[in-house]
C-alpha cells in the first residue's frame, strides 16, 4: 500500500480527534459553566443533545452531495476551519444564545468531516484493505472523546482548586474557558496540513462524479433492506454506547463512591485505549473477512461486538467492587468500539462510487439522530418512570444494553441476505450489462 494513502489516514485520523474533542468537551464541564451563565439544565441539554444533533446530522446530506461532485480535500479543509474557530469562540461566549450559535457552527463543521473522508479512503484504498484504513481513521472518535473525558475530570478537579486565571492583557479567565481555546487551535493547524499535503484522488471504479438526487433514491428504495440493517443495527448499538458514555461517571460515583474526576480520567484512558485497539483490531478482522470472500464482512463484525457487549455491559452494572467493575469496563470499551471501522467502511462500499460520500451521510444521519436521541434519555427514563428511584441506575444500564444489542443482531443476522444482494446491484450499476 502507498505511504501517501497512510499518511491520509494518518492526518484524517488528527481531524477526527479534533473534531470527536471538540465535540465531547462541553458535556463534560457541565458544572463551571452552568455555575458562570446560569443556564438551567434544558438550557445546557440543548447545547449537548439532539439540536446539536440534528444540525450535525442534517447538514452532513448536501455536504455530502457536494462531495460526490466536488473536491473533497477542500470541503474536509474548511469544515475542520470552521468547527475549530466555533470551538474558540465558546470560550468568548457569556450567554446561552452566544454558546448555542458557536455549538451550532462546531456542528455545521464538523458535518463536513465523516462523509467526505470516507468517500475520499474508498478511493486510496482497495476494498480488501478499506476496512483496517477505517479502523484506524476511526481511533479518533475514541482517543479523541477519551481524552477529553480525561481533561473534563482534570478540570472538574481543577475547578474546585481554582475559580480563575489572571493572563497578560486578557485579565480574568475560567479555567473552562481556557480549555475551549485550547482544544480549537490545533484543528487550524490540521486543516493547513490537509490543504497542502493531501491530494484529491481519482475516483475509483467510475469516472464520474455524482448522481442525480433520483438515481440515489431509487437506489436506496432498491436495497432497503441493506440500508435498514445497515443503519438501525448500528443505530442501536451506538444507542447502548451513547447510553453508557452518558452515565457512567454517575455510575461509579453512586455506587462505587468514586469523585467525578476520578470517574471522568478513568472512563476516558479507558476509552483512548482499549477503544482505539478494538475499532483498529475490529476493522483488520474487517479486512481478513473480505478477503476470504465473505462480503457480509461489516455485519460479522457487528454481531461479533454486539454479542461481546451482551456479556460485558450487562455484568459491569452489578460487579461488587469498583476493581471488578473496571476489568469488565475494558471488555465494554473494546467490544464496543470493535465494529465502527467496518461499520464505516460499509457505509461507503455498498453504493457505487459517485454516491459515496451520500451513503455515508445518510448512514450518520439516522445513526445520530437515534443514539443521540435515544442512549441518554433511554437510561434516564426507565431509572425515573419504572423503577422510580435513582439507585435503579445500573438495572436500567443493563436493560438499554440488552434490547439494543440483541436488536442489533437480529438486525445484522436477518439481513446478511440481503447485504449480499446489494453488492451485486452495485457492480451492475457500475458496469451495466
Amino acid at each position: 500500500m502507498p505511504r501517501c494513502a497512510w499518511y491520509v489516514v494518518a492526518v484524517l485520523l488528527l481531524a477526527s480527534i479534533s473534531s470527536n474533542i471538540d465535540r465531547q468537551i462541553l458535556s463534560l464541564l457541565v458544572v463551571p459553566i452552568r455555575r458562570d451563565l446560569g443556564l438551567t439544565l434544558t438550557q445546557y441539554g440543548s447545547l449537548v443533545g439532539l439540536p446539536f444533533a440534528i444540525f450535525f446530522s442534517v447538514m452532513g446530506l448536501p455536504i455530502a452531495r457536494a462531495a460526490d461532485r466536488g473536491n473533497r480535500r477542500n470541503i474536509i479543509t474548511g469544515g475542520i476551519a470552521l468547527w475549530s474557530l466555533a470551538t474558540a469562540a465558546c470560550a468568548l461566549a457569556g450567554t446561552f444564545w452566544r454558546l448555542l450559535l458557536a455549538r451550532i457552527g462546531v456542528g455545521v463543521g464538523e458535518a463536513a468531516l465523516q462523509p467526505p473522508a470516507a468517500s475520499l479512503l474508498a478511493d486510496y484504498f482497495p476494498r480488501d484493505r478499506l476496512g483496517g484504513a477505517m479502523g484506524v481513521y476511526s481511533m479518533g472518535i475514541f482517543v479523541g472523546s477519551g481524552l477529553a473525558y480525561f481533561i473534563g475530570g482534570w478540570i472538574v478537579g481543577l475547578v474546585s482548586a481554582q475559580e480563575s486565571w489572571t493572563l497578560p492583557l486578557i485579565g480574568a479567565i475560567r479555567p473552562w474557558q481556557t480549555v475551549f481555546a485550547v482544544v480549537g487551535a490545533p484543528g487550524l493547524v490540521v486543516a493547513m496540513l490537509i490543504a497542502f499535503t493531501v491530494r484529491e484522488p481519482a475516483r475509483r471504479g467510475t469516472a464520474r462524479t455524482g448522481v442525480p438526487l433520483a438515481a440515489l433514491t431509487a437506489y436506496v428504495r432498491a436495497n432497503a433492506q441493506t440500508f435498514t440493517t445497515l443503519c438501525f443495527g448500528f443505530a442501536l448499538s451506538a444507542t447502548v454506547n451513547y447510553g453508557i458514555a452518558a452515565w457512567l461517571a454517575l455510575f461509579l460515583v453512586q455506587k462505587h463512591g468514586w469523585a467525578v474526576s476520578r470517574a471522568g480520567m478513568v472512563q476516558g484512558s479507558l476509552t483512548m485505549t482499549v477503544g482505539a485497539l478494538g475499532v483498529v483490531l475490529g476493522g483488520r478482522l474487517a479486512d481478513r473477512l473480505t478477503r476470504a470472500g465473505k462480503v457480509d464482512a461489516a455485519l460479522r463484525v457487528g454481531i461479533i461486538g454486539s454479542l461481546g457487549m451482551l456479556v460485558s455491559a450487562t455484568a459491569y452494572p452489578f460487579a461488587p467492587t469498583a476493581t471488578i467493575a473496571v476489568w469488565w469496563l475494558v471488555l465494554v470499551n473494546f467490544f464496543a468500539a470493535f465494529p465502527w471501522g467496518a461499520a464505516s467502511a460499509a457505509a461507503v462500499e455498498i453504493v457505487p462510487a459517485p454516491m459515496r460520500a451520500q451513503s455515508a451521510a445518510l448512514f450518520l444521519f439516522v445513526l445520530n439522530l437515534i443514539s443521540y436521541a435515544l442512549g441518554p434519555v433511554a437510561v434516564a427514563a426507565i431509572t425515573d418512570h419504572v423503577f422510580h428511584r435513582d439507585s435503579a441506575l445500573p438495572y436500567s444500564l443493563a436493560i438499554v444494553n440488552v434490547v439494543g444489542m440483541s436488536g442489533a443482531i437480529a438486525l445484522f443476522v436477518f439481513g446478511m441476505p440481503a447485504y449480499r444482494r446489494t453488492f451485486i446491484a452495485r457492480d451492475r450499476w457500475i458496469s451495466p450489462v
